[in-house]
């Protein structure tokens, strides 16, 4: 099939490949050769499952369109490149019949960014639900944890039997527990206090923290951009994030491995359903097991945790201070590599 016969095709924006009846690849236009970051040459007459892994979707959406006769599209498909990123995807399969013989028209879309802002509005949502509830809760729990621990007080005062205070202890030293929990579950709601700072100066400073915790063999590697520009912000809350983050990836580490600290710029985001030119985009990097499969996509929840003597607040909390900064946190897990992603804007919204 000659390359004139799809020429109309290469000044679309839209990513365009032409397959033939045997899956075949028979043109790509150059929107598709960037998209996928393929050649047109080099991918001419290749078969499709050799040119994308995890294409059992996309096949599925040629086969129905071929039984029916008709345009189909798939709104929701992950294809990877000889193992580059995935990438989220729609793709429209038209059957079409030309001169040289039949094939299929695939027409590829980039939903990544409107999945990403559904996500992060999602998680805003359930942020501020949990917020309220966690708020609710703690004010309800604060009032009678004040009247245990003033009983068991005055129970130890009228004790005569000395070995009888070691309960008398044991519940307000429990009481005094709780109340600690339920004062770091409030402390979220008190509002950022901005000044001008350089966020590396924050990493600085939780780096070294967590080295001076860790003392023996975990790492902690820079990878910061110099050039990036100041930003307002509440310092003592956003060490706390990081500090959190950091600490959970040095606890999952327990005690040996490596984190990195990585921070760049970021151009046209979208964070908190506004617009900005610039974020700083700070990432905090580890190569322990991972997040545990069962609570993978509940982590950033109140009182989820991995570990056994977890309070499931840390994560909680700098999710908190990152949304009153109009920010934004992603993850990403796998065994060997966990990357936790914050977004903070700069600059004005366009």
């Amino acid at each position: 099939m000659t390359p004139e016969a799809f020429s109309g095709l290469d000044l679309l924006a839209t990513a365009v490949i032409f397959l033939d009846d045997k899956l075949a690849v028979q043109y790509m236009n150059p929107a598709a050769e960037n998209l996928f970051e393929l050649s047109s040459k080099n991918t001419s007459g290749q078969p499709l499952g050799r040119l994308f892994s995890e294409e059992a979707k996309l096949v599925s959406a040629i086969g129905y369109a071929c039984d029916n006769n008709c345009s189909y599209t798939e709104h929701d498909l992950a294809l990877s490149v000889a193992g580059r990123s995935r990438l989220q995807l729609a793709c429209t399969v038209t059957p079409v019949e030309l001169a040289a013989g039949s094939g299929f028209l695939l027409e590829f879309r980039h939903v990544e960014q409107q999945l990403k802002i559904a996500r992060e509005e999602r998680l805003l949502d359930q942020n501020q639900a949990n917020r309220e509830l966690i708020r609710n809760l703690a004010h309800e729990i604060k009032n009678p944890l004040g009247g245990i621990r003033g009983a068991a007080q005055l129970l130890e005062r009228e004790l005569e039997r000395p070995n009888l205070h070691e309960y008398t202890q044991v519940i307000m030293k429990e009481a005094d527990r709780l109340q600690s929990l339920m004062d770091r579950l409030l402390a979220p709601h008190r509002l950022p206090q901005p000044v001008t700072l350089n966020i590396h100066e924050v990493l600085e400073r939780v780096r070294s923290v967590i080295l001076a915790e860790y003392a023996q063999d975990i790492v902690i590697r820079r990878d910061y951009d110099s050039s990036l520009p100041l930003l307002k912000g509440d310092k003592e809350q956003l060490i706390q994030v990081a500090l959190n983050i950091v600490r959970n990836a040095a606890q999952a580490l327990q005690g040996k491995g490596e984190i990195r600290l990585k921070t760049r710029i970021a151009r046209q985001v979208t964070l908190v359903r506004k617009r900005y030119r610039h974020a700083i985009e700070l990432q905090v990097i580890d190569n322990g097991p991972g997040i545990p499969e069962a609570i993978r996509e509940r982590i950033l929840y109140p009182l989820v945790s991995g570990r056994d003597n977890g309070s499931g607040l840390g994560l909680t909390i700098a999710q908190n201070f990152i949304t009153q900064h109009h920010g934004t946190i992603t993850y990403e897990s796998v065994p060997g590599n966990t990357c936790f992603t914050i977004l903070l804007p700069v600059n004005e919204v366009t």
